[in-house]
């Protein structure tokens, strides 16, 4: 599981969301260099800029990325504009989820942190 410091985002949180994390946290590394990080609800992985956001909620892990343009996809819950950026959200209730398109979006904001 988990844990940053005196952070622990996953306390009390289902099983289902913590294997979901798990299996993004693993999957994320094989990108390449990663940085993680936690703020007081989010975990947070950076290459040379942040470019995923993770909010673990009750029942699912909320999953925010950034990318230069609009992307679509059903496993897409919201895209909203910031600047000259798009972010999505991608909400995942198990690492069942976390399956080969959610990882292959992921990577687009992963390259796009690149940038």
């Amino acid at each position: 599981m988990y844990r940053h410091n005196h952070y622990d985002l996953f306390e009390g949180k289902p099983d289902d969301v913590i294997l979901a994390f798990d299996k993004v946290l693993l999957h994320v590394y094989d990108f390449g260099d990663v940085s993680v990080g936690a703020s007081v609800n989010t975990v947070i992985f950076t290459n040379q800029k942040a470019f995923l956001i993770v909010r673990p909620m009750s029942k699912l892990l909320d999953l925010k990325f950034y990318y230069d343009e609009p992307l679509k996809s059903g496993k897409i819950h919201i895209v909203g504009k910031m600047g000259r950026k798009f972010y999505h959200h991608i909400r995942v209730k198990n690492e069942d989820e976390v399956d080969d398109e959610v990882v292959q979006l992921l990577r687009k904001g992963y390259q796009h942190g690149m940038e």
